[in-house]
């Protein structure tokens, strides 16, 4: 044997083998390759995207939060105010109802005071005719003389 025969056949061989491995199996491994590179930079891809859409979502999520803390903020404050202003309401109220109740009392110490008045003057004017009768030592008639009383009585106001 002769090992250039040998060597060329093998050249040969490997040559035949290297074109058939190029032309049936290289293309189907190298699609198969590039399909699964493509599979990992989509999934790169989608992962990079999910991190973007966490970040987001916790900013939204940040924003929202922040949006209800201070509509709650609001709310506590027109409650306070509300409140402030029902207590100055309701303290209008009392003292308006205060004040009515007082110019009643006073209207009614003054009905009080008419007729014990009045009660005063009857009984100055029961004395008074008393008084005359004593003095005078005989009997003066109320009913023949009540224009008298009434003069007597106005005089007393």
């Amino acid at each position: 044997m002769n090992i250039n025969a040998t060597l060329f056949g093998q050249a040969l061989w490997f040559a035949v083998f290297i074109w058939l491995t190029m032309k049936y199996i290289w293309p189907p491994l190298q699609k198969a390759m590039q399909e699964r590179q493509q599979q990992i930079a989509d999934g790169l891809a989608a992962a990079e995207r999910g991190k973007q859409d966490l970040v987001l979502a916790a900013e939204r999520a940040a924003e929202e939060l922040q949006k209800a803390r201070d509509q709650a903020a609001e709310i506590l404050a027109q409650a306070e105010k509300r409140g402030g202003e029902l207590v100055e309401e309701a303290k209008g109220n009392a003292k308006a109802e205060g004040e009515r109740i007082v110019q009643a009392a006073k209207a009614e110490i003054e009905q009080e005071v008419n007729r014990a008045r009045e009660q005063l003057r009857a009984q100055v004017a029961t004395l008074a005719v008393a008084g005359a009768e004593k003095i005078l030592k005989r009997d003066v008639d109320a009913k023949a003389h009540a224009q008298l009383l009434q003069g007597l009585e106005a005089e007393l106001r």
